[in-house]
């Protein structure tokens, strides 16, 4: 077994400052939309993702493969959007033992209030801390670790 690649000093620090500032950006952000919007961040991208098809509409498997969590979690999560009237299911056309989870009208005008605020929230915790070219290098940064991070799990994208 061949010896473990240590973090530097400098990769540690900035691992531990990486991890600190996800955190309390996360934090800031679900704290503005549990506050203002009374739904936590989770429901927000859920809202967000199903408002971004042309049906608004999307598979559950591929629902929940995009957001990263359990097909359990998504279940649950949208069983609560669905006792707000935000979100209903619907059997998959093309195929019997899939289901959709569709964005209703409330949902999405509920969607619409929230986005200012959230919008805000985001550029206050993150952009407005940054400098053009630090948001560019955020960026290139971001992207090129979930690429990589895809590639490493066999995804694309």
């Amino acid at each position: 077994m061949s010896e473990p690649r240590w973090l530097s000093p400098d990769e540690q620090r900035t691992w531990r400052a990486y991890l600190n500032a996800h955190r309390l950006l996360l934090d800031a952000v679900d704290a503005q939309l549990r506050r203002d919007s009374g739904m936590p961040h989770a429901y927000y991208e859920i809202l967000v993702r199903l408002s971004d098809t042309p049906d608004r509409a999307l598979r559950m498997s591929v629902l929940a493969d995009g957001l990263r969590v359990s097909a359990s979690r998504l279940s649950h999560a949208i069983a609560r959007l669905e006792e707000r009237g935000w979100v209903r299911r619907e059997d998959c056309p093309t195929d019997k033992r899939g289901q959709l989870a569709v964005l209703t009208d409330e949902g999405f005008a509920a969607l619409a209030t929230a986005a200012p605020g959230h919008v805000e929230a985001v550029r206050g915790a993150l952009f407005d801390a940054l400098d053009p070219e630090q948001v560019q290098w955020l960026g290139t940064i971001s992207r090129t670790l979930a690429d990589h991070l895809a590639e490493r799990e066999g995804r694309t994208g």
